[in-house]
């Protein structure tokens, strides 16, 4: 292909996100469902389609901030079924009067989006990369705080979640919750090939348990956050629930700058250098995989460079982690944007 055929091509390039990218994110598995009617046929029905309202929700809340929950849209039951994508059963039951099973539902990524726009709601589009989780009670510690934590009770999480083994406790024996940054963990970080660190620390006073959660990333500044938890009984009753409310608390500091708002568009034109054609391809297929990316135009080409103006949604930040996501790094070098593949 000449450089003339491919600057057409390029310039033509409509991107969209490959459905095999988002088929994870947009299914949610394991809704249980149990109806009964007064037949077979009836139950199955009203079983599936209580199921699909369920699953909806746990969708909405695995996209969106804590924050909008209370906002989700109230869609009806023809609704909810043009947003499928379809489902499948498992562990099923019947009577002549009665369905019980358990049910995957799989949602069209279009219409979900199509629903939150339209509700002016911001919302995750695609899934991050796994968070480190360091359990502190105060300090580094691998006891009950961190076997709570480790609970299998956060599989429907857009983040995903992975404690610090035991083995790397040593190499965090001096860590503070409160100057902690990115060198002081990047090492573990490295091993467990994350560039995401949660430190969550568990502190009981007064009565009440307070968690405190420090997000640290390479490049960037911490985040911090801190929830009051109702204590139970003891310390060791009350874990289960404060585990629960760290894993949503990490879920909102991600979401809190993730999540895109689509009534926030905007350009920007970035150069980049090709060192081939293959290359160049590898690039394109990259930008195809970022979701809160809308168009690439090309502007200009060489043998070696091409200028394109890129739409996006939300902030340019957000644009940024996004593609860096995929393998590719947006920088601003004296007002000019320049994009390249990741080394």
């Amino acid at each position: 292909m000449t450089v003339r055929a491919l600057f057409f091509f390029a310039a033509a390039l409509a991107l969209a996100v490959p459905a095999s990218a988002q088929d994870s994110l947009y299914t949610v598995s394991g809704v249980h469902v149990d109806a009964g009617a007064a037949s077979t046929t009836e139950a199955f029905n009203a079983a599936i389609a209580q199921g699909r309202g369920k699953a909806f929700q746990i969708l909405y809340r695995r996209l969106t901030r804590q924050a909008d929950w209370a906002r989700q849209p109230a869609l009806d039951a023809a609704s909810l079924v043009r947003m499928g994508r379809g489902y499948t059963v498992a562990n099923e039951r019947r009577s002549t009067t009665r369905y019980v099973a358990d049910v995957t539902y799989t949602f069209n990524p279009d219409a979900v989006a199509r629903t939150l726009r339209a509700a002016q709601i911001a919302y995750s589009q695609a899934p991050v990369r796994r968070i480190l989780v360091i359990p502190m009670s105060p300090g580094v510690s691998h006891g009950p705080w961190a076997t709570a934590l480790q609970a299998p009770a956060f599989r429907e999480s857009l983040v995903p979640f992975t404690v610090s083994a035991t083995e790397d406790d040593a190499a965090l024996a001096a860590l503070n919750f409160d100057t902690a940054t990115w060198n002081d963990v990047s090492a573990v970080a490295v091993k467990n090939h994350v560039s995401e660190v949660g430190l969550v620390q568990a502190l009981y006073a007064n009565g009440k348990m307070t968690v405190n959660i420090r997000r640290l990333g390479a490049g960037e500044q911490p985040a911090k956050v801190s929830i009051d938890v109702p204590m139970l009984q003891t310390g060791g009753t009350t874990y289960p629930a404060a585990a629960q409310a760290a894993v949503r608390a990490m879920e909102d500091l991600w979401k809190t700058r993730s999540a895109i708002d689509s009534s926030q568009r905007g350009r920007l034109t970035a150069d980049v250098r090709i060192a081939s054609l293959e290359q160049w391809g590898e690039i394109q297929s990259a930008l195809a995989g970022v979701s809160n990316v809308t168009g690439v135009t090309v502007t200009a080409m060489d043998m070696n460079f091409a200028r394109i103006n890129l739409g996006y949604m939300g902030g340019v930040e957000q644009l940024r982690e996004a593609v860096a996501a995929a393998g590719l790094s947006l920088t601003n070098r004296g007002g000019q944007w320049m994009l390249a593949k990741t080394p």
